[in-house]
């Protein structure tokens, strides 16, 4: 996961469950075009498992969802929008997978090594994140009491007069 987004996440429980995805797509053999795969399968994976895992905790808030509601909810909601960036992106890589041309056998492993995590980070993140949301989430997600904060911050009440 990118460090950027890795800070900008409040919470350490969050940012365990995006890293659930991660290495499910750097399991083939490396090299550079195979590294360059597993890197833009992995910004994918992460971006799919911020998506749920947002979207979860929006529904227990909202909606004053428990942990495992919100997973099978979330689950059935953001399953076509998951599934369609994954196949967006396999169906884009096949021409290159197949090494159709000159010269197609020198990009191959690209397109196989983002096909093949991709087949595996979708599945892990439909499957495994949320499964693992609803065992490491007990608590009610905090991110939104910051947004409460930053907000009453900006209408120009002082951090003392909030907490007491």
């Amino acid at each position: 996961m990118p460090w950027v987004t890795r800070a900008s996440l409040a919470e350490f429980t969050s940012r365990m469950l995006f890293e659930v995805a991660m290495p499910t797509a750097m399991m083939a053999p490396m090299n550079d075009s195979t590294f360059m795969g597993a890197i833009m399968a992995v910004g994918i994976a992460t971006s799919n498992s911020i998506l749920l895992v947002n979207s979860a905790n929006d529904a227990r808030v909202t909606q004053g969802m428990g942990v495992l509601e919100a997973a099978i909810e979330t689950g059935k909601t953001r399953l076509r929008p998951v599934l369609m960036t994954a196949l967006a992106m396999i169906l884009g890589m096949v021409p290159m997978a197949v090494a159709l041309g000159e010269g197609g056998e020198q990009n191959a492993p690209l397109g196989r090594a983002v096909i093949g995590g991709l087949i595996v980070a979708t599945f892990v993140t439909l499957f495994v994140v949320p499964a693992v949301y609803t065992l490491l989430r007990r608590a009610p997600p905090s991110a939104h009491q910051l947004d409460e904060q930053f907000a009453a911050e900006s209408r120009g009440a002082s951090a003392e007069s909030l907490h007491g």
